[in-house]
């Protein structure tokens, strides 16, 4: 233990860590920067920050203040010590409705300030796209602004008062008339006021330097907002009063399509007059494919109009439409609809990371590229946005570069990620370059270089280009009246480093990591998987968007940055890096940080640069226990085909189930498998499914024949499609095998299972038929996805069951017979795992192309039946990997068309395959299942159906609230057997 953090130990309550993992985690923020600090300390209250500062001022270790560390420019990074908020300085401590003011401390998220306001008509103005995990302190620290700062203006405008400890442990109040000024402040102003009423321009989203002209007589002299966007430099917020407005009532977004962005941004100056609440920007370039719902156009903005009724808000909306010059235009009211499109514009910061690339070539060669925020946000004044934009889009051009800007049009501020190489001197050269001859641009067209996200190190150095060295001379000034021993946040704003130094991108290996994914869509290169996560830290949210979303379930039980997607993805890149984390694939910390990850695979698809961290896991694991002994759970749950295979092959389910019914021999096969001591062992059929199938006379199993007219028939009857038998299928819930061939049977679709004869040789004939060589030297198989080879990072043995299937699936593939996989997570595997997998095989692919959901094999090849109505509510929980890799489109639409009522929640089971009865799991396994799923089943209307299509999540039902939970295919085929029918169109 160093000097440091034993004095730190004992000078504070709050946590205080100096660990590897701590550190690593707060190395970079969501810039491209990354400083390593030398330990971590969560303050409980005033008292520990003020000890934190006397510590470090004595051995004159710098001090960062952090909140939610999506900061875009590298100001919440830092060499000494990292104050995090999030953890116990994070209240509400009060709101006022009458004076409509809140007293907050810094770690508080904006979400929650929100959510008290709400019920009294009230909110906080300012809302950056990060809203569901940014701090109100990073807020102040940056005067964060977000899309509504046409109506409500920047942070800086809702701060009333804000209570600091300066680097020599002082206790100030700042508020207006030089309440809170350290000595000597004063003096120095009123000694330039000349400068300082010449020296600023004057434009809505001026962020970048210091708001010292707050500080000028005839702006009232306001202290606590000229601490506003100094970005810790000046003093430790402890306490905020902030000011909140009145929320209109309802509000209906006018969706404006324009050609192009500098069409839109002509137009944004234009309804500033008509007091909307909102003038957002973006291009076709970030909106995703198969986006519906805009109007016709090349780019659009997003006006949005508030009343006092929705009527008055309709008209208002109405009357911008009119108002405009547009291609097309749509005004929508539905609020859930809203959310969509917002969600689509809030996601842009890190959907923007992935620049499309030539759609001809193949994955990794041509893109997408990958876009940095180096050049992130600028304002200019909104009637010179468009030819800002025009100018810019050919500075871009003449350097070779790409970007694609959006953001706030109605405020002149443009955000934008550059497809800059950061990865070579060349390119950080031509980085460099670029930034100054922007910084000129915009200083040209009177324009603030940060409009938003401040300047941290990213235009620190080019502050002179807009300001000129006198002022940035007195900035310097300033610096030192507030903290004289340069202890706060050295190196941000004044006395910078260069812009290009201390690049995360530096410290990570030159040469491909040699892997067993094939990572095709970062050109096989997992350092460029790693750095797919930019730091916006979507996966911190403490509730899933809206209530659909999955990621990240783990964070949102423990609150521990090392459970988020973006914490691990920390650590993998630390890890890559070998200078904080150095046992590479060895390390335990990895370890430890990904064993709370439940694979749910939900970053997949919620993350904005699509994170895939159940990937990355299973990658660590094949590595780390690589020629070890692995946990028991590895053995005893990734290997579970095997067992059940042989519990069938010995006719042994009756006896496994008895011997499991009797406690004292579950326990011990519970200890020795490292199943989690709380949970009830499943139980296994007693006939498979397989074996089902095998007593249905042979006019009810059609030949697979081998067609390549691409019709999928076999020439008798309806349509040919290949059931596929899933491990929990046969073993564990054969009853949803038999339910589904109930329905498809009865939507004319004609079922077989895939081959069980693994044979070498063509076949002949009719696609089964086989030379009698091929015969006597055939094996029997069975197709297994290799879920839980592939969850538990066997990727060995997972490659090894992946070849004997698709060896086994040959005659299907030679066929244009569709597979219908009922098990999602199963489906799931087959569809993202096996091509990953078995890159090398092109079998991979078309196996993976060919699997379909139990809805969508009915609604693609049996379009005319129509199931039978049940005019039931349901509930119940889209599994995560549906969600996050086949989507459940299908699935609704089938719902809806048997009338089955309602949405099913989000989140995740927290069983999650293996997971939740892996042991160490429960408690988390648990309160992921509290999250949604056990409170909407308790919640349920009398007679609603209860459906889960997972084995996961039917089991997790069964034993934590002994429920019985149908799958999709069950509630169906029962309706069939009820008599109540079903028809073909």
């Amino acid at each position: 233990m160093t000097d440091l953090e034993a004095a730190l130990r004992k000078a504070v309550r709050g946590e205080v860590a100096f660990d590897a993992t701590s550190r690593a985690l707060t190395t970079m923020d969501a810039s491209n920067y990354r400083r390593v600090p030398l330990g971590v300390v969560a303050p409980r209250d005033e008292d520990d920050v003020a000890a934190v500062l006397e510590v470090c001022r004595e051995r004159g270790t710098p001090v960062v203040a952090r909140g939610g560390g999506t900061s875009l420019a590298g100001q919440a990074t830092g060499t000494g010590v990292v104050l995090d908020f999030t953890r116990h300085m994070n209240r509400l401590v009060s709101l006022d409705p009458r004076e409509r003011t809140a007293v907050v401390q810094p770690g508080l998220v904006l979400d929650r300030l929100q959510e008290a306001a709400a019920p009294h008509g009230l909110r906080f103005g300012p809302d950056p796209s990060t809203h569901g995990r940014c701090t109100l302190g990073g807020m102040i620290g940056n005067n964060s602004c977000g899309s509504h700062s046409v109506a409500w203006g920047t942070t800086a405008d809702s701060v009333r008062e804000l209570r600091v400890v300066t680097a020599r442990g002082r206790r100030l109040r700042a508020g207006r008339g030089w309440a809170g000024a350290p000595d000597g402040l004063r003096a120095l102003v009123e000694g330039e006021l000349a400068l300082l009423r010449t020296g600023f321009p004057q434009l809505p989203r001026r962020i970048s330097g210091y708001a010292l002209d707050a500080l000028l007589p005839e702006n009232g002299v306001d202290v606590a907002r000229s601490l506003c966007g100094s970005e810790g430099t000046l003093g430790v917020l402890t306490e905020a009063v902030v000011r909140l407005v009145e929320a209109p009532r309802a509000r209906a977004l006018a969706v404006l399509g324009y050609a192009d962005e500098s069409a839109a941004a002509d137009a944004a100056a234009a309804l500033l007059p008509l007091g909307p609440l909102t003038v957002e920007g973006m291009a076709a370039d970030l909106v995703p494919p198969g986006t519906g719902g805009l109007p016709r156009g090349g780019a659009w903005l997003f006006v949005e109009a508030g009343g006092a009724s929705p009527r008055e808000a309709h008209a208002r909306a109405r009357t911008i439409v009119r108002a405009a010059d547009v291609v097309d235009a749509r005004v929508v009211t539905d609020a859930a609809r809203q959310r969509e499109l917002w969600r689509i514009r809030e996601d842009a910061s890190g959907t923007a990371t992935r620049i499309p690339g030539d759609p001809s070539l193949p994955p990794g060669a041509g893109g997408p590229a990958e876009a940095w925020p180096g050049w992130e946000d600028c304002a200019v004044p909104p009637a010179r946005l468009g030819a800002y934009l025009r100018e810019f889009r050919a500075l871009l051009a003449r350097h070779g570069l790409r970007g694609a800007p959006y953001g706030h049009f109605g405020d002149g501020c443009i955000h934008v990620r550059v497809d800059f190489d950061l990865l070579t001197p060349e390119g950080v050269g031509r980085f460099r370059r670029f930034s100054r001859e922007v910084a000129e641009l915009v200083v040209a067209h009177g324009g603030s270089l940060s409009g938003e996200h401040g300047d941290g190190r990213a235009r620190a150095e080019l502050l002179p280009l807009m300001y000129g060295p006198d002022l940035v001379a007195l900035f310097e000034r300033v610096k030192d009246v507030w903290d004289p021993d340069g202890l706060l946040n050295p190196g941000m704003l004044v006395r910078p480093e260069p812009l290009d130094s201390g690049l995360r991108f530096s410290v990570l290996p030159r040469e491909p990591v040699d892997v067993a994914f094939g990572y095709r869509s970062d050109g096989g290169d997992f350092s460029a998987a790693v750095r797919r996560c930019v730091g916006v830290a979507k996966c911190r949210t403490t509730a899933p968007a809206s209530g659909a979303g999955v990621m990240c379930p783990s964070f949102r039980v423990t609150g521990r940055e090392e459970h988020s997607t973006r914490g691990r993805a920390r650590l993998l890149h630390e890890m890559l890096a070998g200078e904080l984390v150095t046992d590479g694939w060895r390390s335990t910390e990895v370890r430890d940080a990904l064993d709370l990850c439940l694979s749910c695979k939900g970053c997949r698809s919620d993350c904005p640069v699509e994170v895939d961290m159940a990937t990355y896991k299973a990658e660590f694991l094949h590595h780390h226990y690589r020629g070890r002994r692995r946990p028991a759970a590895h053995y005893s749950m990734g290997r579970l085909p095997v067992w059940l295979r042989w519990a069938s092959r010995l006719r042994a389910a009756a006896l496994v189930n008895a011997l499991a019914s009797v406690r004292p021999l579950a326990a011990v096969a519970k200890r020795l498998g490292g199943v989690a001591a709380e949970r009830d062992l499943p139980r296994l059929a007693r006939r498979t499914f397989t074996a089902w199938w095998r007593t249905r006379p042979p006019t009810a199993r059609p030949a697979l024949a081998a067609t390549t007219s691409g019709e999928g028939r076999d020439g008798a009857g309806g349509e040919l499609v290949v059931l596929w038998p899933d491990t929990f299928t046969e073993h564990l819930s054969p009853a949803v095998g038999r339910a589904a061939v109930r329905v498809l049977e009865a939507a004319g679709l004609r079922v077989t299972l895939p081959p069980a004869l693994r044979m070498r040789g063509r076949p002949v004939g009719d696609g089964r038929s086989r030379s009698a060589a091929a015969l006597l030297t055939a094996r029997r198989g069975r197709v297994c996805c290799g879920l839980t080879y592939v969850s538990t990072g066997q990727l060995d043995q997972a490659r090894v069951v992946l070849r004997r299937t698709l060896d086994l699936m040959e005659p299907v593939l030679e066929t244009a017979a569709p597979v219908v996989v009922l098990e999602p997570s199963c489906a799931a595997a087959l569809r993202s795992d096996l091509p990953e997998l078995l890159h090398d095989d092109p079998r991979a692919a078309l196996l993976a192309a060919r699997v379909l959901t139990f809805a969508e094999v009915l609604e693609r090849h049996a379009p005319d039946w129509v199931p039978p109505r049940l005019d039931r509510p349901v509930v119940g929980q889209t599994h995560c990997h549906q969600h996050a890799v086949l989507g459940d489109a299908a699935e609704r639409r089938l719902r809806e068309a048997a009338g089955l009522t309602g949405d099913l929640s989000g989140g995740c089971c927290g069983l999650a395959g293996d997971f939740g009865f892996g042991r160490g799991h429960y408690e988390v396994s648990t309160a992921c299942a509290e999250e949604q799923l056990l409170p909407a089943v308790r919640a349920a209307p009398a007679g609603a159906v209860v459906l889960a299509d997972g084995f996961s999540c039917r089991t997790q039902l069964e034993q934590l609230a002994g429920v019985r939970g149908r799958h999709l295919a069950e509630i169906l085929a029962a309706a069939l057997d009820d008599g109540r029918g079903s028809t073909r169109a």
